[in-house]
């Protein structure tokens, strides 16, 4: 016998399936329940990392009209879909990660511990994750990294929304109140003009990212110190070693 007759059958994707084809192969395959997992605030200098995982209901695919990034969706249709999650989700986590804790492991360090927490707690426990973008090692459960997840796979794009909208309603109803002269309910801590512009003027709060270059530049522009020990390397957002001050030497 060859060994070709030894080889599974492989899984047939339907495109017909839209952003629900991947996750159905592999339910078709017996290695759900199927969880997506994705972060909102990666790339914003103030507030919160948040990280979500999902897993939903093989076959609830007409539940879930619209689900897709959720960064291409408007804000009704977030919030929409986001009651639509949290109601009919087989199981989903959400995970908060404060700014101090970006600054002290890095943007990137802290990304991965929120994946690895967000699916610790799904229950059940997932039988595959699927990852938007790269791979995160520590699962304790098989995965793999899509590109675009949260576009072609919907329980990524569940999570993003999860993700999304637990961030965007901390900084509109928190800390925007907490901290009114930085609009944070308009940018939500993205480093848009405006946001840039009030953070030159007022220089920045606790809620920022003291790691981040544009703070650093904005605190030395008013003297200002880190409120907390900046201990994480420099990476994509991050400022260089030489340039993150904290209180220590105080």
């Amino acid at each position: 016998m060859t060994v070709a007759a030894f080889r599974p059958p492989r899984s047939v994707i339907r495109r017909s399936s839209g952003n629900w084809a991947l996750q159905s192969a592999l339910d078709r395959r017996g290695l759900g329940p199927v969880a997506g997992v994705d972060e909102a605030g990666r790339g914003a200098c103030a507030g919160p990392l948040v990280v979500a995982a999902c897993a939903l209901r093989p076959g609830d695919a007409r539940r879930f009209d619209g689900l897709t990034d959720s960064k291409v969706l408007s804000e009704a249709d977030r919030e929409r879909l986001y009651d639509r999650v949290t109601e009919r989700a087989l199981s989903c986590s959400t995970i908060v990660i404060p700014a101090e804790d970006v600054d002290a492991l890095g943007i990137h360090v802290a990304n991965l511990e929120g994946m690895r927490r967000a699916v610790a707690q799904l229950n059940p426990h997932p039988g595959y994750v699927l990852t938007d973008g790269f791979r995160v090692s520590g699962l304790a459960t098989p995965s793999v990294a899509v590109v675009k997840g949260d576009l072609v796979a919907a329980c990524v794009a569940a999570a993003s929304v999860l993700a999304k909208v637990t961030r965007d309603r901390l900084m509109t109803a928190q800390l925007h109140v907490e901290f009114p002269d930085y609009g944070f309910d308009e940018h939500k801590g993205y480093s848009t003009p405006v946001h840039s512009a009030r953070l030159t003027r007022f220089g920045p709060c606790a809620e920022h990212r003291w790691s981040y270059a544009n703070v650093v530049s904005a605190a030395q522009r008013h003297g200002m110190r880190s409120p907390r020990i900046v201990t994480s390397k420099p990476g994509l957002f991050d400022a260089s070693e030489g340039d993150v001050v904290d209180n220590e030497a105080l």
